[in-house]
């Protein structure tokens, strides 16, 4: 979480986010999720670029769309927000 919302260096941010996603387990996107709903819009925007950098990359990708659904579900708030909001994401990716 300090990476993704790291006040001093917001190219932090964007690598940890596209890290994080290119993981693309439960726990990595929960993580991107939880700092999405706790992120001003500036952080926010450079986690979707990373999420995006993430998407855009040549290596195979796992399935984000189908863990932010899995997420959907989860018991925190916080975390339903931030998935609903990566979700939207990757759907902007795909256009």
């Amino acid at each position: 979480m300090g990476l993704l919302l790291d006040v001093a260096d917001t190219a932090v941010t964007r690598q940890t986010a596209e890290a994080l996603a290119r993981v693309g387990t439960v726990a990595a996107v929960r993580l991107i999720a939880l700092a999405v709903a706790e992120a001003d819009d500036s952080h926010a925007d450079w986690m979707q670029t990373g999420v995006h950098d993430a998407l855009a990359g040549p290596d195979s990708m796992p399935d984000v769309p189908a863990v932010c659904g899995q997420l959907a579900r989860a018991p925190e708030a916080a975390v339903r927000r931030g998935a609903a909001e990566i979700l939207a994401w990757t759907e902007d990716a795909r256009c």
